[in-house]
């Protein structure tokens, strides 16, 4: 099957400016196509992967993918979604946040090769435009009355909208015009609710450069989950690419306990497996769903591709610990992300018997208690059980001099740190 057909199947395409031409296009040569990001942050969640994940499976279809990062409609805000007005950033974070997102997207998709990924950032060409040659040049070819029909303006009309915000459609318009001159760009990829200034972009391309030019809009369906929650979101807030924000192993849990109803969509979504592959997938979640095949499969997949091998191992490692109790081969940093999210107490490394350090810290509620508990075999210590209740601990007892894993019961873990 081609690109168009993949993406289909794939259930990854939620609106067209021109089904037919497109299809045929792809058809008879590898063009350019483009998705653009803002630095509103240091990093993407995997909300923001989802349009790239698109252009990715272009780029492996042999085509070449330009990805945009907003260095100048970034410090504006796009109202899309929003219903009040973002919160400008200096130009200096703006930039610290570019060279971020882009160091993240060149590990992503820089493959290297005939279609190798081009970067690049709209401020190395928005900046030299005046407001003057802005008004002639672009400002006249935008008729309010649409621009107020766009459904990004519309939704914001009686909450209030910024000039500056309203104008964002124009700047993004910009880009595609741009991005068809010099780069020879035909395509741009969006979220669903980038339609409004896909297709301001096409307008100002056709007014600019004649309504023979073969460009096109296509934007991605919204990502919900089956509960009808947003997607990406967790207890804990957004997924991060950024390792140091969502630790490898959280972001392998994340995938590893999708829904049933949802994991077959996610694998067409985010991963390059095969139909044949999938749909083997589908019966082993419709026969066999306890053994959550496909969730493992998709966990794996998403991890290695975003992280590494090396994480990835980790991550599942970490992963096999905790469900079996054996945390001994656990390494400090790996107890550090495994055990994140654990109700966590802090003690000193000073030397104490095990009865008053468990009641010190608050682990148990009384002395007669952990006796009890520790006589009965109940609680454990970095994977083995502790059975002495004249028993000291100590920083021989300690992972790395950092950390103490305390376990009760069965599945009540608590992180102590020492320090």
């Amino acid at each position: 099957m081609n690109i168009i057909e993949e993406l289909e199947w794939r259930d990854a395409i939620n609106q067209q400016t021109d089904a037919e031409g497109l299809r045929e296009l792809v058809n008879e040569k590898k063009i350019s196509l483009y998705c653009g990001v803002d630095p509103t942050g240091d990093s993407m969640h995997i909300g923001h992967l989802i349009p790239f994940m698109m252009m990715k499976r272009f780029q492996l279809a042999g085509h070449r993918p330009v990805i945009l990062i907003g260095g100048a409609t970034g410090t504006i805000g796009d109202p899309s979604g929003r219903q009040t007005e973002r919160q400008l950033q200096t130009l200096e974070q703006v930039q610290e946040n570019v060279e971020a997102l882009t160091a993240q997207m060149k590990k992503l998709f820089d493959t290297g090769g005939s279609n190798e990924l081009k970067m690049v950032n709209n401020y190395d060409w928005t900046h030299k435009i005046n407001i003057i040659d802005f008004l002639r040049d672009y400002g006249k070819n935008f008729s309010v009355n649409t621009m107020l029909a766009k459904d990004i303006v519309a939704s914001r009309l009686d909450s209030g909208i910024s000039f500056t915000e309203f104008s964002y459609q124009i700047l993004q318009s910009m880009d595609f015009h741009h991005l068809f001159k010099e780069e020879d760009v035909q395509l741009q990829i969006g979220g669903a609710d980038q339609w409004g200034n896909i297709t301001s972009g096409l307008d100002l391309i056709r007014k600019k450069e004649g309504s023979s030019a073969k460009v096109f809009g296509l934007t991605i369906p919204l990502m919900l989950k089956a509960d009808g929650t947003k997607f990406g979101k967790t207890a804990g807030g957004a997924v991060w690419l950024d390792a140091n924000k969502t630790t490898p192993f959280e972001f392998y849990q994340f995938w590893a306990n999708t829904d049933d109803r949802d994991v077959i969509r996610y694998l067409k979504f985010f991963t390059f497996l095969d139909k044949e592959t999938i749909d083997a997938l589908e019966v082993k979640v419709k026969t066999e769903p306890h053994k959550r095949e496909a969730q493992k499969v998709l966990a794996e997949e998403m991890t290695r591709f975003v992280h590494s091998d090396e994480l990835l191992n980790q991550a599942k490692k970490i992963t096999e610990a905790l469900f079996s109790g054996d945390i001994k081969s656990l390494t400090a940093d790996e107890i550090e992300q495994g055990f994140k999210d654990m109700p966590t107490f802090h003690a000193s490394k000073e030397t104490k018997n095990i009865v008053e350090w468990l009641v010190d810290l608050g682990i148990e509620p009384s002395k007669r208690q952990a006796r009890e508990d520790i006589t009965n075999g109940a609680i454990s210590m970095n994977g083995e059980r502790v059975t002495d209740v004249s028993m000291d601990v100590t920083m021989e007892n300690s992972f790395d001099g950092r950390f103490i894993i305390i376990r009760k019961g069965k599945k009540n873990y608590s992180l102590v740190k020492l320090g």
